[in-house]
Formats: C-alpha cells, structure tokens, sequence
C-alpha cells in the first residue's frame, strides 16, 4: 500500500501521511465494507482515492488536448527492443510531468484501465488515453537519450 501511495504522490512523507489517513478511514469505514472484492483491494482503492485526494491539493497541471484529437497506438517494436535497468526506468518516470506520471503509473503499475483511471482522476478516458500515449512516448524518448 506504501508502495502505491509513494508512486503517486512521489514524496515519502507524504506517501506516509496518505497511508495512514488511508487507514483510519478504512477503519472508520469497516461497516461500509461489503466484501463484493476483497479487503486489499477495497483498501488499495482508498489508498489511491486519498492519494489522488493529495495530488489534487498540489493543482495536478493536464496537457492540453483536443476533444476530436485522433488518437493512434504507436508502434511498440522499439520498445520491446530496449532492455533498462528498473532504477534507470523508475528515474525516468519520477521525471516525467504530473499528468503523465500519474496515468502511466495508474495504467502501468497498478493494473487499472483507462475507464476507471478517467474516473479516478475526474478527466475524460480519451484524455487518459491521451495522457498515456503522450506520456509513453516521452518516456521512450527519454529513455532513449
């Protein structure tokens, strides 16, 4: 869980804060709990709603995009050809703007889709998306170089 929190809010202290908000609102909240999932995932999602919660206080800054904006999948072939040690991948990310890092990590590292990232962050999924391709790109770029 310190995990997730860490790589969204990137600051260790406040990984450390949301984590424990996290945990007393979940404890607060055990009633509310339906076992429709089971209790990590439940607690997972509050971990990464109060993280979110933190980064809104920080005014997460969003690209610019247009509505209409044809998105295509770029072509992975370069990528599966790069091998990068994971301290040089995770320097990269850490890197890249707010928006960018944000939903790579949601999508990349968490398992979540672009639906629910949208949701999650209050954006349009076609700006998720957006954010994704963008951010993936810059990343390879910056890898790359």
């Amino acid at each position: 869980m310190y995990n997730t929190a860490l790589r969204i809010v990137q600051d260790e202290a406040e990984a450390e804060d949301v984590l424990q908000e996290a945990f007393i609102d979940a404890f607060t909240r055990l009633g509310d709990f339906r076992q429709e999932s089971t209790f990590g995932l439940w607690m997972k999602q509050i971990v990464v709603n109060k993280s979110i919660s933190a980064l809104r206080k920080r005014k997460v800054e969003w690209c610019a995009i247009e509505t209409d904006e044809f998105i295509a999948e770029e072509d992975t072939e370069e990528s599966d050809d790069i091998t990068f040690q994971v301290e040089t991948i995770k320097n990269a990310i850490n890197k890249l703007p707010e928006g960018y890092r944000l939903v790579l990590t949601l999508y990349l590292l968490e398992g979540y889709d672009h639906q629910e990232i949208a949701h999650i962050l209050r954006i349009n999924e076609v700006t998720s998306r957006s954010q994704f391709l963008r951010g993936r790109k810059k990343l390879l770029n910056d890898l790359a170089s």
